[in-house]
């Protein structure tokens, strides 16, 4: 059993029975709590009232796909990682599902071990960077565990992406940062196809947070490496 993870507790979403039970069996075995829904809206409920560590979403389901789920939860604010699956493997897909929010993508059939290897592996990430829950620099005042940001005293609206984002660089900051430590980091995916993903993420977080993006003074970039955060 793995003690370290009793604490954590994982929401289940899936219309698929026997998917579901399995992924929930073998989750308590690894003591973890486990809350299960058989589709989107049940999903979404469950997940508002039990606030889990995790959600595991499959994406083809009745009444509200994956897909809308997890566009809703990301709209809303909610940064709990996920792991979509789905029996629909193209690359289409998984940059979509990448794109509104997910942080890993697993193609049906998978395999138990895989998908419990990376749920250790994203739980055992997030764990490890919420050490920081408000920081200040200059004039701009974050808090990571409200989502809520202000510049000048006025609020800032930043994605949970641009969250994480930010986060992770104030974690790391004064050290440098590569692009696909940021994927794999933050978007939780390293075979992301290109790490110009992370170059727009950068660009817009800057606007909103520096005010002058073309001179930041705090994300700077390291040429042919990456960034590197200076309060």
């Amino acid at each position: 059993m793995n003690n370290s993870s009793k604490r954590h507790v994982v929401a289940v979403i899936d219309d698929d029975d026997s998917v579901r039970k399995s992924l929930a069996m073998n989750l308590e075995v690894e003591g973890y709590q486990v809350v299960e829904a058989c589709d989107g809206e049940e999903g979404l409920k469950a997940i508002k009232e039990k606030k889990p560590d995790l959600i595991v979403l499959d994406v083809m389901m009745p009444k509200k796909d994956g897909l809308q789920a997890c566009k809703e939860l990301r709209g809303s604010g909610n940064s709990t990682p996920l792991i979509l699956l789905t029996a629909r493997s193209s690359e289409v897909d998984k940059v979509l599902g990448l794109e509104l929010g997910a942080d890993d993508y697993l193609a049906k059939p998978f395999g138990m071990a895989e998908l419990m290897a990376r749920i250790r592996a994203i739980l055992r990430r997030t764990t490890t960077a919420s050490d920081v829950d408000t920081f200040q620099f200059d004039d701009v005042v974050v808090d990571f565990k409200a989502y809520k940001t202000e510049r000048n005293n006025l609020p800032v609206e930043l994605s949970a992406r641009e969250y994480r984002l930010l986060k992770y660089l104030v974690l790391k900051r004064g050290k440098v940062v590569t692009r696909d430590e940021l994927l794999d980091e933050v978007w939780g995916y390293n075979s992301y196809p290109t790490t110009r993903t992370v170059d727009n993420h950068i660009a817009r977080l800057r606007q909103k947070i520096e005010g002058n993006g073309e001179e930041p003074r705090h994300i700077l970039t390291v040429h042919g490496v990456g960034y590197k955060f200076v309060a």
